[in-house]
């Protein structure tokens, strides 16, 4: 199966689908909706309950004006969730779905991907949800390469149980679970997701609806698992804790806005870029000053993670330097096509199976 067969970043049929208002070839086992749909179609009748000010009433409403993009029918549109103030999503969004047991949401929603290719199935979850308990689901679906959406919410705190550390909290983090400081170091959720042989990383910042909306918009063009953080403040619990990014004052400092085939450039000015230092590790530098074949182009689309994960290493406490964007769009077989292949391989060899035949196969005797 041919890359762009499976509708990855190099297909024509998905260079830039969305926004030019084409279907994108990742949707093709999908219905196309019989009527034009809104915003409004997605809004479920459910009264919409987190804490005034949370962030993920700003997700929720860039999500359902995405939606109707897609063209797809309400019920072929299926989000699961786990356990989480972010995993109430579904039941504002009028179609399928299921709030689902801590940590198993990717497992059930690749159950669902892999059995029905004509659904659109995304992933909700939270720091806590997906990292903790649910951790080895959540790798094991980014490395099967799965054909699900997940999006992360990170708070960095737990807050459906009233504010302790999650694993995305920082060291020295003072909560009601650990109040003399955090010892834990916490993950990097997008070096995780690399790690895990990610196809499609991401990341963006629940307060900046432009660049989120764009983020979901490469995410559902791309054929496999695509997983996406989004920054997200909890008001009650961890305040401003990206308020390095989110400030007037420091985001233009602190943002690296990373667009595939372009110079990575970021400050007030853009007077600063990423150049390779020693061990393969991104340092910033002020552009005037550097060689300018040393400076950084960004490719989302190369085969080798290397380069994206040592953008994820950026990272750190301060936020000084924080990259926002896709990390990684690199096509490659989805489970849920090999898999379609392998069976029906299987059946032009052998014929439809007989499943009497195979629980009663030679490996079971009857006792008495």
């Amino acid at each position: 199966m041919s890359d762009t067969a499976n509708g990855g970043p190099d297909s024509p049929a998905n260079d830039g689908a969305l926004e030019a208002g084409r279907r994108p070839a990742s949707l093709t086992l999908i219905p196309v909706a019989d009527e034009k749909l809104g915003t409004k179609d997605f809004k479920s009748d459910q009264e919409v309950r987190w804490c005034p000010g949370c962030g993920d009433y700003a997700i929720l409403a860039a999500f359902q004006a995405f939606l109707p993009e897609l063209e797809i029918p309400r019920e072929n549109l299926v989000m699961i969730s786990g356990i989480g103030c972010s995993s109430r999503l579904p039941y504002y969004v009028d179609s399928y779905g299921m709030h689902s047991i801590h940590g198993r949401a990717p497992a059930i929603a690749t159950g669902l991907a892999a059995s029905r290719p004509d659904l659109s199935v995304w992933v909700i979850t939270g720091d806590g949800d997906a990292l903790s308990i649910g951790g080895n689901h959540l790798i094991h679906a980014l490395r099967r390469n799965v054909n699900i959406k997940i999006l992360l919410f990170n708070n960095r705190i737990y807050g459906l149980t009233k504010g302790q550390y999650s694993p995305t909290s920082e060291q020295g983090k003072v909560t009601k679970s650990t109040p003399f400081g955090s010892l834990d170091t916490p993950f990097n959720p997008v070096s995780l997701a690399l790690g895990a042989e990610a196809s499609f990383v991401a990341r963006t910042i629940d307060s900046d609806r432009k660049h989120l909306t764009s983020v979901l918009r490469t995410a559902a063009d791309h054929r496999g698992a695509a997983f996406v953080e989004i920054y997200q403040n909890c008001p009650i619990f961890n305040d401003d804790a990206f308020a390095p990014l989110t400030s007037p004052a420091s985001r233009d400092e602190t943002l690296i806005r990373l667009e595939h085939d372009e110079p990575v450039r970021f400050g007030a000015d853009r007077g600063r870029g990423l150049r390779f230092g020693r061990n393969g590790s991104l340092e910033a530098v002020d552009v005037a000053g550097a060689d300018p074949d040393s400076l950084v182009v960004h490719d989302a689309h190369a085969a080798d993670p290397s380069y994206a994960f040592a953008l994820s290493r950026l990272d750190r406490a301060d936020f000084a330097h924080t990259p926002i964007g896709v990390f990684r769009q690199h096509p490659r077989a989805s489970y849920d096509d090999l898999m379609a292949e392998q069976i029906a391989a299987a059946r032009a060899r052998q014929g439809e199976g007989d499943l009497s035949e195979l629980l009663a196969g030679s490996d079971t005797w009857q006792v008495g």
